[in-house]
C-alpha cells in the first residue's frame, strides 16, 4: 500500500488531496496544528466514516516548525510521497504578519527538506508554490522559466521555498518538485479570501441577509481554476518518471470585476448595485496580470484544467446558497 504524508491536510487543497489519494487506495497521514478548536470542517465527512478514519486516514499533531516531531513521524510512517501544502497562504495578511509568513512558508519548507535529506529511504516530495513568486512579471503568460519578481512577503517566502526545492533536487538528488499554482478556488476556500467573500455575499444578498460588499482593487487580474482539478495535478507530478516543476493554471485571466459579474449574475443580481470599494482593502503592492501557461503540465502529465472562472464563481455561489438555506 502506498503511503502519503500531507502537511496542511485540513486546508482547501489538503482536504481534496486526501480524498483523491484515499480513492486511489493510499494510506494517508496528515499533519495538523494542535489548537483548542478541534473542528476541521473540510475533513468532517472523513472523520465520520469508521471505515476511513484511523483505518486509512491518520492525523498527527505537529507544527511545521516542530522538526523533531516531523522527523519522528517520517521515520515511523515511511511515506512514499510527501505533499507539502502547509504555510501561511493569505497574500494580504502576509503584509501584516511578514515574520510568521516567512517562518512557516519559507523556513518550514527548508526544515522539511533537511529532515528528508537524512532519511535512508527518501519519499518523493512536492511543494505547492504560487504564482505570487512572479509578482509583477514583465510578460504574460508566465511559465516555469519566468523570472521570479515577488512583491509581497508571501511571494518572497514562496520564492525562497521554490528555489530551495530546486537546490535540493539538483544538489542532493531529491525527487522534489514544485507545483507553481495560480489561484484555485472552491466552496472550501476560506472566508477571508476574496473569491469566497464574493460567493458568500452574492448568496446572502440574494437571500436578503446582506446588502453590500466592500472590496479593494477590482481591476487586478487573476487566473482562477478549480481546486479539485489542481490536486489531480499534484498527484500526477509525483507519478512522473523525473522530478520537475510545473505551472498549474487555466491560461485564462479575469479581473475581479468579471468574477463579480459571474457570481452575482448566477443569482440574477447586478453586482454594481451592491459592491463598493475601500482603499484600506488595497494591498501595499499589487500583483498585476498574473496568468499561467500550463503547456508543460498539459503535455507532460496529461492534465487538463476543465472548469472556467465563470463556472467556478457560479458553483461557489450555489454551494453557499444551499449551505445558508440548510442552516436556517
Amino acid at each position: 500500500m502506498r503511503k502519503a504524508l500531507i502537511t496542511g491536510i485540513s486546508g482547501q487543497d489538503g482536504s481534496y488531496l486526501a480524498e483523491l489519494l484515499l480513492a486511489k487506495g493510499y494510506e494517508v497521514h496528515g499533519l495538523v496544528r494542535r489548537s483548542s478548536n478541534t473542528v476541521r470542517a473540510r475533513l468532517d465527512h472523513l472523520f465520520g466514516d469508521p471505515t476511513i478514519y484511523n483505518q486509512k486516514l491518520f492525523l498527527h499533531y505537529a507544527d511545521i516548525d516542530d522538526t523533531t516531531t516531523i522527523r519522528r513521524l517520517l521515520i515511523r510512517i515511511q511515506p512514499t510521497e510527501v505533499y507539502h501544502l502547509a504555510g501561511q497562504s493569505h497574500v494580504g495578511a502576509s503584509f501584516e504578519i511578514p515574520e510568521s509568513t516567512c517562518e512557516f512558508t519559507a523556513m518550514g519548507t527548508l526544515r522539511l527538506l533537511e529532515v528528508l535529506r537524512d532519511l535512508p529511504e527518501r519519499p518523493r516530495m512536492m511543494q505547492i508554490s504560487s504564482s505570487e513568486i512572479f509578482g509583477r512579471p514583465s510578460d504574460a503568460p508566465q511559465d516555469e522559466s519566468t523570472p521570479m519578481n515577488p512583491v509581497s512577503p508571501y511571494g518572497v517566502a514562496k520564492a525562497f521555498a521554490t528555489q530551495m526545492v530546486r537546490v535540493y533536487r539538483d544538489s542532493f538528488g531529491f525527487f522534489a518538485c514544485n507545483a507553481i499554482c495560480f489561484n484555485h478556488e472552491s466552496p472550501r476556500r476560506g472566508e477571508s479570501f476574496v473569491t469566497r467573500k464574493i460567493s458568500l455575499a452574492a448568496a446572502r444578498i440574494k437571500l436578503g441577509l446582506q446588502k453590500t460588499l466592500t472590496l479593494g482593487n477590482l481591476d487586478a487580474q487573476r487566473d482562477w481554476g478549480y481546486a479539485p482539478e489542481y490536486v489531480e495535478a499534484f498527484w500526477k507530478i509525483l507519478q512522473h518518471d523525473t522530478p520537475d516543476d510545473y505551472v498549474i493554471a487555466t491560461g485564462k485571466s479575469h479581473t475581479l470585476g468579471e468574477f463579480l459579474e459571474a457570481a452575482f449574475g448566477s443569482v440574477d443580481l447586478e453586482w454594481r448595485d451592491h459592491v463598493q470599494t475601500d482603499p484600506k482593502y488595497m494591498r501595499p503592492a499589487e500583483s498585476h496580470r498574473l496568468v499561467g501557461n500550463p503547456k508543460h503540465a498539459i503535455e507532460t502529465l496529461d492534465w487538463q484544467p476543465r472548469t472556467k472562472a465563470p463556472e467556478l464563481a457560479a458553483l461557489m455561489v450555489e454551494h453557499d446558497l444551499q449551505a445558508i438555506r440548510s442552516h436556517g
